[in-house]
């Protein structure tokens, strides 16, 4: 059964934000790696608490996308 404009419209939606998360963490892995001896270990805590956020979000789009894929 060929796949609906909704449902390709939501597979591209998901890999958009896969896409975008995946950006937003090596821009602040970067961060971290060209910083580090300038930020705060406060600071440098919150930016690697977010970034594994991140990995779980990555984590659940590639499974929602996944469970979309017949």
């Amino acid at each position: 059964m060929a796949k609906t404009d909704n449902q390709t419209e939501y597979e591209t939606h998901l890999q958009e934000h896969i896409d975008h998360t995946v950006a937003n963490l090596h821009e602040a892995e970067d961060y971290l790696n060209e910083h580090a001896d300038e930020i705060t270990a406060g600071k440098k805590r919150v930016i690697e608490a977010k970034n594994d956020r991140r990995k779980e979000s990555i984590e659940g789009f590639i499974a929602s996308k996944n469970d979309e894929t017949p």
